[in-house]
């Protein structure tokens, strides 16, 4: 049995082949999610396809969203994108409005929910 020696050059081409598969999963992940409200309308409206929206989703919520709601967004345009972060406590739950196609979030208001809102909230999460 012959074995070959691996050179330092071997290493080097193989890190670098190993680099660039990190790399472009890292590109893909980062530059073809959205990664705001702005940018998951601009996904849904301008999608091809009824399965390139399901990969969007987080697995086993696929259900959330069907066929006739994606046909709906796509065939009309929406009147606003907001983007809001809901945080809920034992007694309270707060909606804050956020920056949307930002780098960074900013809070533009917080604003306490109203029981029967906070309700239909913590229902829609259950």
């Amino acid at each position: 049995m012959i074995t070959k020696k691996r050179t330092l050059k071997d290493w080097i081409i193989y890190l670098v082949i190993i680099l660039i598969i990190a790399g472009g999963l890292f590109y893909h992940g980062y530059f073809f999610k959205p990664k705001n409200s702005l940018e998951l309308y601009q996904e849904l409206t301008f999608s091809d396809s009824f399965k390139e929206v399901q990969k969007l989703f987080l697995d086993g919520y696929e259900r959330n969203f069907s066929r006739e709601d994606f046909n709906y967004i796509q065939e009309n345009t929406a009147n606003s994108v907001g983007q809001f972060t809901l945080f809920e406590f034992n007694e309270k739950s707060y909606v804050i409005m956020t920056s949307r196609g930002t780098a960074k979030l900013k809070i533009h208001s917080v604003e306490e929910l109203p029981e029967d809102i906070r309700k239909f909230f913590m229902e829609l999460s259950s």
